[in-house]
């Protein structure tokens, strides 16, 4: 059972900056693709980021392709997300999602088993 406790959420103005971590505890992390999703107010949950259990390969949603960078370090259990140009629609809660052992990364919430409580983002004008 893998455990994801997401932090580094909080208020920025817009074109700055933050960085989300999420570290996992409770499986072999190496072993799983992870993803970051955001749900806005009265919104769905939507895809922001993914990275396979190696780390070579990532995906990101086009509203924040070139933006934003998704990496990990499996010595440290931790997944980040690098926020970068921030705008007032990226304002959020922000969740880190893992797959089950050995499955691609993916931009599909439905694939992902293991899921943190969220951070919240708040991008102000």
């Amino acid at each position: 059972q893998v455990q994801l406790v997401e932090s580094g959420g909080g208020l920025v103005q817009a074109g700055g900056s933050l960085r989300l971590s999420c570290a996992a505890s409770g499986g072999t992390f190496s072993s799983h693709a992870m993803g970051w999703f955001r749900q806005a107010p009265g919104k769905e949950r939507e895809f922001v980021a993914s990275i396979s259990y190696s780390g070579y390969i990532t995906y990101y949603a086009n509203s924040v392709k070139g933006r934003f960078t998704i990496s990990r370090d499996n010595a440290k259990n931790t997944v980040w997300l690098q926020m970068n140009s921030l705008k007032t629609e990226d304002t959020a809660v922000y969740y880190c999602a893992a797959r089950d052992p050995f499955r691609a990364a993916s931009s599909d919430a439905g694939q992902y088993n293991y899921w943190g409580r969220g951070t919240q983002v708040t991008v102000s004008s």
